[in-house]
């Protein structure tokens, strides 16, 4: 099959697309034809090395958390899907970026997504339900996201607010617009946040997500009022320090069938930011890295 891979360690031009052995479906998983595959942080972590002490791959590796396509394989004790089905999930920490992947977790694509749109889901609705729910009950109370334009912000600014929170989010002044159309009440990042976001929510604040690990969970901690009402998905050294949960995203297929519900209202949408062909992976790796998109980088088979 045709895949993305790296051989060494090093920056996005060690990925090489190049023929590599199909994968088969074991017991409880399921393959697919892969139509798109996302590119999350990790990702790009992963091949240039800053998380090899924690994640040891075996060299060569196909990048890639999360993908969509056409189911071809059905493990044993598989029950609920089968050949010819169009699902969205997540498999290993690598593998996505070929024209085979083996999933562990899925979901059924709904008719209002596109497939990129479907492999932009994966990995952002497992982390950001998974996160929403270690925050509780949402109905009626007010969050703040922080990093609320990005993959997984976004969806959990989707989420939060299909679970009856109002949902104030920080971004860039220039993502603003994109973060009213999505439901959420858009502030800046940085020095005088906590001033912003009274201003905008007299009543306070009753819980916070950190989706981008920017250093700012102190202030985050400041206004919720508590460290038990702070979860962060990207910074797992500083919520050590400050008494805040770190979750990291699990393969779910409930969380995903939630995403995809959402998506069939039409309440969550997943955004593109852009897409390349397999051939241009090392394109969007690069892009990637530089942490300023609006959405997710997908690429497509």
């Amino acid at each position: 099959m045709r895949a993305a891979r790296f051989h060494e360690y090093g920056p996005a031009d060690v990925l090489v697309v190049e023929d590599a052995p199909e994968p088969h479906a074991g017991p409880g998983e399921i393959r697919i034809r892969v139509a798109a595959a996302s590119v999350n942080p990790i990702d790009w972590k992963m091949r240039d090395g800053a998380l090899q002490q924690y994640f040891p791959v075996d060299l060569p590796a196909i990048p890639g958390r999360d993908a969509a396509g056409t189911v071809d394989e059905v493990g044993e004790g598989v029950t609920g899907v089968a050949v010819g089905d169009t699902v969205f999930g997540l498999g290993g920490l690598v593998g996505a970026s070929a024209e085979h992947f083996v999933l562990t977790a899925w979901a059924p694509v709904p008719a209002t997504w596109t497939a990129e749109q479907a492999a932009a889901a994966g990995l952002a609705v497992a982390t950001s339900a998974g996160a929403l729910n270690d925050l509780g009950d949402l109905t009626g109370k007010t969050l703040l996201i922080e990093g609320a334009a990005g993959g997984v912000g976004s969806a959990a600014v989707a989420i939060a607010a299909a679970r009856g929170a109002t949902v104030i989010g920080t971004a860039s002044a220039g993502k603003h617009d994109y973060l009213r159309s999505i439901g959420a009440v858009p502030t800046t990042y940085g020095p005088g946040l906590a001033d912003r976001v009274a201003a905008l929510a007299p009543g306070g604040v009753d819980l916070a997500l950190d989706a981008v690990g920017s250093g700012s969970l102190p202030d985050l901690v400041a206004i919720a009022g508590d460290a038990a009402r702070v979860v962060t998905v990207a910074d797992h050294l500083n919520a050590g320090n400050l008494g805040v949960r770190h979750h990291s995203a699990q393969n779910d297929s409930a969380l995903l069938a939630e995403g995809a519900r959402h998506g069939a209202s039409g309440a969550y949408t997943p955004h593109i930011a852009e897409t390349f062909p397999l051939e241009k992976i090392a394109d969007a790796h690069t892009l990637a890295a530089t942490g300023r998109t609006q959405g997710k980088i997908v690429i497509t088979l």
